[in-house]
């Protein structure tokens, strides 16, 4: 049997996805400072991030190979983060409306002992349709997507909210792009489907 591997994440979102491949895992949450850096671009920050998760864990977890991910959405060229209040969350979403956000998601796997690394950033684009001040409130009413990026989820009634969706793998918007982890895992010698 193999070793687990670690997911370096409490997020329920991301173990359900990992779930998918049917690979066995265990999760830890790591400790990492979150902060970007000054003049940081997304996908320089989601990188870093995801590699800082996965280090925070390596003590720990040394002879386990180490997936960490993180992920921010970019509106009108900065940073949205997670809006934690209503508010927050419906004035966000009324910036969106009729625009595009792109997500990008970093996800590294990293196996301490043996000093290997993988790290890449997935893009994902969300197009938006006009949506109104009523539409908005209602969907943050019912979905309460306060610790979403963007203030939504598209696991959900969010995909309501859409006109349409760009990218390869729409598992990233819900923080863990399937395709790209199973490459990084296909690199690293572990085949889902082996």
């Amino acid at each position: 049997m193999m070793t687990p591997l670690v997911l370096a994440s409490t997020s329920p979102f991301r173990q359900a996805l990992l779930r998918k491949l049917g690979l066995p895992f265990i999760t830890a949450a790591p400790e990492s400072d979150e902060t970007p850096l000054p003049g940081e671009a997304a996908p320089q920050l989601v990188q870093r991030l995801a590699i800082a998760k996965a280090q925070a864990l390596a003590a720990r977890y040394p002879a386990h190979w180490i997936i960490g991910s993180d992920q921010v959405c970019v509106l009108d060229g900065r940073i949205a983060g997670k809006p934690h209040t209503a508010e927050n969350a419906c004035q966000q979403l009324a910036l969106a409306s009729g625009k595009a956000i792109t997500f990008y998601t970093g996800l590294a796997l990293i196996h301490p002992a043996s000093a290997q690394q993988h790290v890449l950033c997935e893009p994902f684009t969300v197009h938006f349709r006009q949506l109104s001040a009523a539409e908005i409130a209602r969907y943050v009413e019912l979905e309460q997507p306060l610790q979403c990026a963007g203030s939504f989820k598209s696991e959900g009634l969010g995909i309501c909210l859409f006109e349409r969706l760009e990218g390869r793998d729409p598992n990233s918007l819900i923080g863990l792009p399937l395709i790209a982890l199973n490459g990084l895992l296909r690199q690293a010698g572990i085949n889902p489907l082996g």
